[in-house]
């Protein structure tokens, strides 16, 4: 009996063992209960049991619509795959699961779609142009569902435009559109123009509900604001550099070309560069210098210019003699001098006489009609300004003429090296440096040299430059007054060189009385014996002299042959 009861026990834990190790039959459906997919993307759902060892699976959607998937069954599970989803495929799954005959489960899983797949896209049309009519365009694209979506359109923190769409229902994604048109100011370039799409769908869980695109007004326009600059200046010194920069404001950037306006008013092309240099300028490099910028998307064009003046001391350009620094006697010579320099050099082309006086000049060019042998020798050009002064010298040679009888050529040679500067040059004053007024007085100036001494006659002024009066030798002035006292100088000269004399003249007044006449007569008697015989001897120089000229050896020579 014992031993029966034992083993019916035995039993009895065996079976309540199997019963224990077999599972109940179970299903699950993953993702469980609510999805949230994105058109485009791929979705799986995945049924799955355990308790069952040959189950069976059914899909279908709770409104019997098609499933707008892909079934594939296993052993143990089976999977629903929408690749890609679409607006379709929003509904509410349900996965069935049999075993055996009797027994089956099911679950169901709700779908949710929706489209937010990108950033806005900002579109300016046309190209900003400062003063001109713009349209800003932000499109959302492929979202879905649309009536939920929201836009703000800013230009930094100002509100442009905001604009929802909850009146314009959609079955599917569309691209949402948002126009902003205005005329760009110049001040609104550089700003940012900021695009915000919102989705907001209560309930539903995706990331991100908002996106947000920014772009800057980068507006096309210029050239504007075009600027020369010159270093170190627009007045260098000759032989410094020069840069001269070409600013303009201008999107896109503008082309630069630099040019230059010539003496003969054409215009030469020099670089395109915002950027011209010249290493070592020169005198020639003075000019107008222009500025050209283009922008080729605005079609516009603007220039600027510089006017730049080279300065420095004179540099002699040219010393020339036509027809030859060797010419005979007889011809017609010139000789010709230019000088550069800034500010422009006074220009004196002279005969340079042994003694080193240079009188007279001429400015820059001299005429030598029918040349002699006196025409001969050196000839100096100076160039000065306030920064220097530069000289040269060319020599002109003077041959005897085929014309002309070797004796005549040799005494004209002898004539040449005879030749000198005025000398002995002396004043003589009737009746005397000392007269009254209503008097006249003559003044005469004489003196040697070969050739024969010119004579010039100048007055001292009150500022103490003389002021030249008269070119002769004699000198009268006639019914004399106050205003004509002072000191009168003679200036006697030849292209070998020159002399001055001077003399002061004294005017005194009328007398009223006898009694002051008297002292006067008795000094004006003493003077005129006094004066008389050098009078006399003035007077036969002076006619000697108007019947000879200057004294001259080759001339007494002549006549003698």
């Amino acid at each position: 009996m014992l031993k029966e009861m034992g083993r019916t026990s035995q039993a009895v834990l065996i079976i309540l063992c199997v019963l224990m190790t077999v599972k109940a039959f179970e299903m699950e459906i993953v993702p469980a209960h609510r999805i949230v997919a994105q058109i485009g993307e791929t979705l799986t759902l995945t049924c799955s049991t355990t308790g069952c060892a040959s189950p069976r699976f059914s899909w279908r959607t709770q409104m019997d619509n098609p499933l707008g998937g892909t079934v594939t069954n296993h052993k143990t599970y089976s999977t629903l795959t929408m690749n890609p989803v679409s607006v379709v495929n929003s509904h509410d799954y349900l996965c069935t699961v049999f075993c055996g005959e009797k027994d089956k489960k099911e679950k169901s899983i709700k779908v949710e779609i929706y489209s937010f797949p990108s950033d806005p896209v900002i579109e300016i049309s046309p190209s900003l142009v400062a003063g001109e009519l713009a349209t800003i365009t932000c499109k959302i694209p492929d979202v879905y569902p649309s009536d939920h979506l929201e836009v703000l359109l800013k230009k930094e923190e100002h509100l442009l435009v905001e604009k929802t769409f909850h009146d314009e229902i959609s079955t599917n994604t569309e691209t949402k559109t948002v126009l902003y048109s205005f005329t760009l100011k110049a001040e609104d370039i550089g700003k940012e123009i900021t695009c915000v799409a919102k989705l907001p769908i209560a309930d539903m869980d995706f990331e991100p509900k908002e996106r947000v695109t920014s772009q800057k007004l980068n507006a096309d326009f210029g050239p504007q604001n075009t600027v020369v600059t010159a270093s170190p200046s627009n007045s260098p010194m000759e032989g410094d550099s020069l840069q001269l920069t070409c600013v303009t404001e201008s999107n896109p950037p503008a082309q630069t070309v630099w040019r230059k306006h010539l003496a003969d008013g054409s215009t030469q092309h020099l670089i395109e560069n915002h950027t011209l240099f010249i290493p070592q300028v020169h005198f020639t490099d003075s000019g107008l210098y222009i500025c050209e910028v283009n922008n080729l998307v605005t079609n516009k064009t603007e220039k600027a210019a510089v006017d730049i003046v080279i300065q420095g001391a004179p540099s002699i350009a040219e010393l020339s003699v036509e027809p030859s620094t060797t010419v005979r006697e007889g011809a017609n010579v010139s000789i010709q001098c230019s000088a550069q320099g800034n500010p422009p050099p006074e220009i004196i082309l002279r005969r340079k006489p042994d003694s080193g006086d240079m009188r007279p000049y001429y400015e820059g060019r001299i005429l030598l009609p029918s040349v002699t042998f006196l025409n001969g020798g050196d000839y100096e050009c100076v160039a000065k300004n306030k920064f220097g002064e530069s000289k040269c010298e060319v020599r002109l040679n003077v041959m005897c003429s085929e014309q002309v009888e070797k004796p005549i050529c040799f005494l004209d040679m002898l004539e040449f090296f005879l030749s000198d500067g005025p000398r002995n040059t002396m004043i003589s004053v009737v009746p005397a440096n000392v007269v009254k007024e209503g008097e006249t007085v003559t003044m005469q100036c004489t003196s040697s040299g070969n050739p024969a001494p010119l004579i010039s006659w100048k007055k001292k002024a009150s500022s103490g430059e003389a002021e030249k009066i008269f070119e002769e030798a004699t000198l009268t002035i006639q019914n004399i007054n106050i205003q004509d006292l002072g000191l009168y100088e003679c200036e006697a000269y030849n292209q070998f060189g020159k002399e001055d004399k001077a003399v002061k003249l004294l005017v005194q007044g009328k007398l009223e009385s006898t009694d002051q006449m008297i002292p006067l007569i008795i000094a004006f008697s003493s003077a005129a014996a006094t004066a008389v015989p050098v009078v006399a001897i003035l007077i036969y120089l002076s006619r000697k002299a108007k019947i000879n000229g200057s004294y001259s050896l080759v001339k007494a020579f002549r006549l003698k042959v």
